[in-house]
């Protein structure tokens, strides 16, 4: 990534009066990021829905000296940096309109895995929960997952923690710029999970642990995973906002089922009740609901491939999932580079012709 072209991706999110959506916006009128800081007045203010107030941030560009200091940190600290367009930025959290602009992000796990799952519950969890986050976590290290949580206290520490011990890959969402780990007792497991996943966050460095930094942390623990699952929640909280959160990115949730009179079962319990969230009382239930179970004596339509005649796209699209697992919609539509609604509707042709199985978990499959 050239040096130049870093400092304007990073100096972008911090013009004050825009955030992830309108930089976007902004990006796509002016055909890239340099081009932003280099459009005249009378050019900006022709963008719809860009003020006055915006414009003179945008053309005062005092935030590209504070962007070349966060480059200095970056080199120094092998940061990588994952601007919203380049090939590894997390295409599930990509599909999400407020996904972040730039990610920071350090270590070694391929953040588009083909199977990615948070774990998210109280800071004051119980030993039922961490028996349960543990259990759930050994079940699913067969099916070659991804860990995902927030480095806080409690389920998120356990999840971690666990996933580390049986060398499964873990990422961990911070609420702060990479400088500093929060909270600081989480500073030797932070260490190990950067040498067995990684940590990610949209701050950049000099960032405090924020109050209101944390529901931005969890918009990307909920866009970045297949499904969420809750393991246990009091009647509010961090895991319920981001259960919310992940129901309105179209991802699966899931949450185990406590008694009425378990305090931190509340949460889980009236999710379930108001069909935010699916029962789960083994991993067996997220693996067959994700369509993660083991397909055997797989039934190949070659044969019925022959005598087919397909469009260009939707030979594209059959090709993409001609392969031994199932994919998702997001990585469908990351691979074939076409618009969502044409992938949606070319999927559902070809189910039609009896050649693509759709599966629970917004997977699809050739049959």
């Amino acid at each position: 990534m050239p040096k130049e072209n870093l400092r304007y991706q990073i100096a972008i999110t911090l013009i004050s009066g825009i955030g992830d959506i309108v930089g976007k916006k902004l990006i796509s009128y002016c055909g890239g990021v340099e081009a932003v800081f280099k459009q005249s007045r009378r050019a900006l203010l022709k963008i719809p829905g860009i003020g006055i107030t915006t414009v003179n941030n945008i053309l005062e560009q005092n935030v590209l000296r504070r962007a070349e200091q966060e480059i200095d940190f970056i080199i120094k600290n092998n940061v990588r940096t994952l601007f919203y367009k380049d090939a590894d930025y997390p295409v599930r959290l990509l599909n999400c309109d407020d996904s972040p602009i730039m990610l920071y992000y350090k270590g070694n796990c391929d953040l588009n895995r083909n199977r990615i799952i948070s774990f998210v519950g109280t800071r004051k969890s119980t030993q039922r929960g961490k028996i349960n986050c543990e259990k759930f976590i050994d079940d699913l290290k067969t099916k070659n997952v991804v860990i995902v949580s927030g480095l806080a206290y409690g389920i998120d520490s356990i999840a971690h923690r666990h996933a580390v011990k049986e060398k499964i890959d873990t990422v961990a969402v911070l609420g702060h710029g990479l400088d500093r780990i929060y909270p600081y007792q989480n500073r030797e497991l932070a260490n190990r999970i950067i040498e067995n996943g990684g940590l990610l966050t949209e701050f950049m460095s000099g960032t405090n642990p924020d109050k209101q930094n944390f529901p931005k942390r969890n918009r990307i623990v909920a866009g970045m995973s297949d499904a969420i699952v809750v393991i246990e929640s009091g009647e509010r909280g961090g895991a319920l906002i981001t259960a919310d959160i992940a129901n309105s990115y179209n991802r699966d949730v899931f949450a185990l089922p406590g008694r009425i009179t378990d305090k931190y079962s509340k949460g889980c319990n009236v999710l379930i009740k108001t069909n935010k969230a699916a029962l789960a009382e083994s991993a067996k239930d997220i693996s067959y609901i994700m369509g993660w179970d083991d397909i055997e004596n797989k039934v190949t339509v070659k044969q019925r491939d022959m005598f087919f005649k397909f469009s260009n796209e939707e030979k594209l699209i059959f090709d993409t999932l001609n392969v031994d697992v199932p994919i998702g919609i997001d990585k469908i539509i990351a691979n074939v580079d076409l618009p969502p609604s044409k992938v949606s509707s070319v999927l559902l042709s070809l189910e039609f012709e009896g050649l693509v199985q759709s599966l629970p978990g917004k997977l699809y499959t050739i049959y």
